[in-house]
């Protein structure tokens, strides 16, 4: 595990970031930092960050938060996730727009349940679907929709009103 802070000389965490998960999309970034700001949260997570913790995060939601994205979650501070929210809100669209025309509905059902923090194997087990099948779903829905991770995926969730 490799530490970097955001506002870096140079290269910026941000930057750095999205460097790491274009030139390694299996490498996880979980974001760890005392900037709540808007720009650098939304910075980051556009930039594939697999999550983002404030620095006061409790010991235990912090190592909860590391083992949980090595398997695949997303972890979010929930000052954070409030911001998250209230920007989605203000720019939610239809799904039909961008969903229908792009995904299937057994990606679309997958992607719900990615928007409401389903790991992989909950997701074959409430859709009645090997764990290799949904992957492949998450996979063809990262590919559809030019997106590299979980985390970007549950925030295209929410901005089309998919997690309810």
């Amino acid at each position: 595990m490799q530490k970097m802070d955001l506002k870096m000389p140079g290269m910026n965490g941000v930057e750095s970031t999205r460097r790491i998960c274009t030139e390694y999309p299996g490498v996880k970034v979980l974001v760890l930092t005392t900037f709540d700001d808007d720009e650098w949260v939304f910075d980051a997570i556009r930039a594939g960050a697999s999550g983002y913790l404030l620095k006061d995060t409790p010991r235990e939601k912090l190592v909860e938060a590391v083992r949980g994205t090595l398997a695949g979650k997303s972890f979010i501070d929930p000052v954070v996730a409030g911001k998250i929210l209230s920007q989605v809100a203000t720019k939610q669209e239809k799904p039909q727009t961008l969903i229908t025309d792009k995904l299937t509905e057994r990606e679309v059902d997958v992607l719900r349940l990615i928007g409401r923090g389903f790991s992989n194997s909950d997701i074959a087990v409430t859709l009645h679907l090997s764990e290799g099948t949904v992957r492949n779903h998450v996979s063809s829905i990262f590919s559809k929709l030019d997106i590299p991770d979980r985390t970007q995926a549950a925030i295209i969730a929410i901005r089309y009103g998919l997690d309810r």
